[in-house]
């Protein structure tokens, strides 16, 4: 695990936030932040900074092997490129899965490597290979400064969890950006409301959750599953969302401008609506370095459905290395196909958002169960589960604790775009605007004392999307 929470926001932000502003030039500035970056990570992955290391030098190399006008030398250095990028994550994260599937299908015994999975490697590799990418397609020009890489990949804010920060959206603000104390406030804020998001809400519904999974097949009922499905909903937006505000907050405080990752996926009356709005830098990823590749839709259609077949099959086995992280993928996908034949879009509003959540809070049991067969379970107690014991009762409504209750109906609400729609109508600099100003930044202090406090609390506090 990397820096404690409190000792992350006690003592390593103020400090590096104080050296960096108390350091001249961006040059001295962005090694200040490599150093804080490395330091961040070591912390907990000594070893795998090693790695993380060897990657960025490995891209390095590569990106100004491509400076040739010599097209089959360009070819061959962007397949390596990218075959070793996709090597070093297939080995550290998928070997025990091949090794598993084999067993599985031969009935042979072999034994994985049981290598332990390095924080973060999904999303630094991703952002490695789109560098590299972008200059084989000349979107961008080759950089000629290793630290520049380094601070690139290696920058702590999105290192852990993402967002997945494209080469050809950042290049320019590592040599030239700047943050005046209006930007640095805004970053403070946005950064105590993603704190607030994963303290405050997702933890308290993770707990609701992870009991609700761990209970024994027969003591579920349709109550007790749609506890689970829902608390697990709220879990992983606002744990994954929660960070994705933390890293833009805190990108905004250093001067850089990350692109948003969530825009209310929870809103959306399709899936496709839902993918454009849910972890928005990984589906816009995948369309610009996969699918588009692929051919896209320009192939016909069934080279356009076997396209998106593919790329979400890419994306569950992103998230993870198990089967059920790819069922999970290809369930959205046959929702992204069915779509395209049916005129979703057609539906009225209340049945189309209703659609949109059964088909997401079915496939998010599928992406939280231990096994498939778990899963099956479940979603099938879902809609089946009407039968009503005194245990099944008792250990349903035990999670419906008051710190429950509050932290998902705070979490129904901000999941809708009330805030940004009330906002809107403000005009700006009048009265009104003037006064509700200040007091969000207000409200900011007294969230993040809030979060510190139950920190300090000991209380549970996993963050999800580490294992990504």
């Amino acid at each position: 695990m990397v820096f404690s929470s409190m000792t992350f926001l006690c003592v390593f932000l103020p400090v590096l936030f104080i050296l960096y502003y108390l350091v001249k030039g961006v040059r001295l500035r962005n090694f200040l932040l490599i150093g804080a970056s490395l330091l961040f990570y070591a912390y907990g992955e000594p070893v795998y900074i090693v790695l993380m290391i060897i990657s960025t030098l490995i891209n390095y190399f590569f990106g100004l092997l491509l400076v040739t006008e010599e097209v089959k030398k360009r070819k061959l250095a962007l397949f390596f490129a990218v075959l070793i990028n996709l090597g070093l994550l297939g080995v550290f994260k998928y070997s025990d899965m091949a090794v598993e599937t084999v067993n599985g299908l031969l009935g042979t015994a072999f034994e994985g490597p049981g290598l332990k999975l390095p924080i973060g490697i999904s999303f630094y590799t991703f952002q490695a290979m789109s560098y590299v990418i972008d200059v084989y397609r000349k979107d961008v020009a080759v950089q000629k400064n290793y630290f520049n890489i380094l601070l690139y990949i290696s920058f702590f804010p999105q290192l852990i969890a993402g967002p997945i920060v494209k080469y050809h959206d950042i290049q320019e603000q590592i040599d030239n950006r700047h943050a005046d104390p209006k930007r640095i406030a805004m970053g403070f804020r946005r950064f105590t409301i993603g704190l607030s998001k994963k303290i405050l809400i997702s933890n308290a519904v993770a707990i609701a959750a992870d009991a609700v999974f761990a209970f024994p097949f027969a003591e579920i009922n349709i109550i007790s599953a749609w506890i689970g499905a829902i608390a697990y909903a709220l879990q992983i937006y606002f744990d994954f969302s929660g960070y994705s505000d933390m890293a833009i907050g805190l990108g905004h405080m250093f001067g850089f401008h990350f692109l948003e990752n969530f825009d209310y996926p929870y809103v959306s009356r399709s899936i496709k609506e839902f993918w454009r709005r849910w972890h928005i830098s990984l589906s816009t990823w995948f369309k610009e370095y996969l699918y588009y590749p692929l051919g896209g839709n320009r192939k016909g259609k069934t080279r356009t459905v076997l396209n998106k077949w593919i790329v979400f099959f890419s994306t569950g086995l992103w998230h993870g290395a198990s089967w059920t992280f790819v069922i999970w993928g290809l369930w959205h996908g046959l929702f992204q196909m069915i779509e395209e034949f049916l005129p979703v879009k057609r539906l009225p509003r209340l049945l189309g958002h209703i659609y949109a959540l059964l088909v997401v809070f079915v496939g998010f049991v599928l992406f939280r169960a231990e096994s498939f067969q778990q899963g099956l379970h479940m979603i099938g107690q879902m809609f089946t589960g009407f039968h009503f014991t005194e245990t099944q009762q008792m250990l349903a409504f035990e999670q419906l604790t008051p710190i429950f209750i509050l932290a998902t109906v705070v979490g129904m609400i901000i999941s809708m775009p009330i805030l940004p729609n009330i906002q809107m109508r403000i005009a700006p600099d009048s009265s009104l605007e003037k006064v509700l100003l200040p007091m969000t930044y207000i409200s900011s202090i007294i969230l993040l004392v809030l979060c510190m406090l139950s920190l300090s609390s000991g209380t549970y506090n996993p963050f999800i999307y580490f294992r990504f």
